[in-house]
């Protein structure tokens, strides 16, 4: 009997070794990841102003990007992680986080990049929901989860300063 399962142990062995070589993940194109998540009716109508600086990249310097009458957008620390950059921009209405745009994430490689794709939207809608840095850790995604977290909070740091 034990050379029978120690065959089919192997052969199953074999399989998912086939399978997992054949597995195919989505090419990245470009460096950056951009995903937006929003809450609906967000926006409001007002003149916008422009002020601030954009720092370097990669400089760890953040500024207020855009101002209109009763909405900012923040624009959060690049924090670097082990696998990559990860930065984040806000968008407050009256008050409210109402947009989380991921600006950077890590995509210098195939298998970085599908998880930053599959984990930033989680990740802002998260965000949207708790209206505050205080989000959950998406599993597979551990260190860009921890980057975006402290982006995040960088850019409501701002926000809560202005």
């Amino acid at each position: 009997m034990l050379p029978r399962r120690g065959a089919v142990a192997l052969s199953l062995t074999a399989l998912a070794l086939v399978l997992l070589g054949n597995f195919k993940t989505p090419n990245a194109s470009g460096t950056a990841l951009s995903s937006t998540v929003a809450l609906g009716g967000g926006a409001t109508a007002g003149a916008t102003t422009t002020s601030g600086t954009t720092a370097a990249a990669g400089t760890g310097r953040t500024s207020v990007t855009t101002v209109t009458s009763a909405t900012a957008s923040y624009t959060g620390t690049a924090i670097q992680t082990r696998y990559g950059v990860v930065q984040v921009q806000v968008t407050i209405a009256n008050g409210k986080l109402t947009g989380v745009t991921t600006l950077q994430a890590p995509s210098d490689n195939p298998h970085s990049s599908s998880i930053s794709a599959a984990a930033a939207p989680v990740l802002a809608s998260e965000a949207l929901t708790a209206q505050s840095a205080t989000i959950d850790t998406v599993s597979g995604a551990t260190f860009t989860s921890q980057g975006y977290a402290a982006s995040l909070q960088s850019a409501l740091d701002q926000a809560a300063a202005a």
